[in-house]
């Protein structure tokens, strides 16, 4: 026993919360070391509307497969890539392609790209995406006011660390009503006229059967 080596006290093991905040770390800092636009706002650009950011003014496209710990989406029409430049004058983040929970990636690697938003210091998140219509009609736009979530997942699931947010967030008001009125009045007055519904969000990759679909509906789904 007097032989035996000295045990030296060891730290504990980080936590995956602590990991997961590190990774962000590491992601947000790359990107800033690839431009020096400093974005407030950030776009998730879904099927069809990647095309949007080609429009960004002195913009930068960084692919996703150069950004630390980021996914890399798989989906067709999905370019894969972070593009970071102006609209007017206003310093935006676009993402041209998303992943899903129907390529396998875990609910924490599907929601990371918000994230690193945060840690990038963005305050204000515009996803997109093309749905399926229950309550309108094909080629509607609908603002989402409030979504039911049917995939079996949810990213706060597992330990939590605060430096993202408190452990049972206020789901009342998910999308700010303010950017609801905006982007409504905005449609109205250029005649689109928009309307605002209930998401479903279902894993995918199948669509729904017509049983499910007359369920959604009976459960509040405009969209799914």
């Amino acid at each position: 026993l007097h032989d035996a080596l000295p045990i030296s006290p060891s730290k504990p093991p980080p936590s995956p919360a602590s990991d997961e905040y590190q990774r962000a770390e590491a992601a947000a800092r790359f990107i800033f070391s690839q431009t020096s636009l400093r974005p407030r706002i950030a776009l998730v650009l879904g099927s069809g509307l990647g095309s949007f950011a080609d429009d960004f003014q002195h913009a930068g496209k960084i692919p996703y497969s150069q950004i630390p710990h980021f996914p890399q989406s798989t989906a067709v029409g999905h370019a894969g890539q972070l593009v970071i430049g102006k609209v007017g004058d206003i310093a935006v983040a676009g993402m041209q392609g998303r992943v899903h929970l129907y390529e396998g990636y875990s609910v924490k690697e599907v929601s990371f790209p918000i994230r690193v938003f945060a840690r990038m210091g963005v305050k204000a998140v515009l996803l997109t995406n093309a749905a399926g219509g229950i309550k309108f009609v094909q080629g509607r736009l609908v603002v989402i006011r409030d979504h039911l979530n049917l995939q079996g997942a949810n990213p706060l699931t597992g330990a939590n660390d605060e430096r993202f947010g408190p452990r049972f967030p206020d789901m009342t008001s998910a999308y700010d009503k303010r950017f609801r009125e905006m982007a409504v009045g905005q449609g109205n007055r250029l005649g689109l006229g928009i309307d605002e519904g209930v998401y479903a969000a279902l894993p995918g990759p199948s669509y729904e059967t017509p049983a499910e679909i007359r369920y959604l509906r009976t459960i509040g789904a405009d969209l799914v």
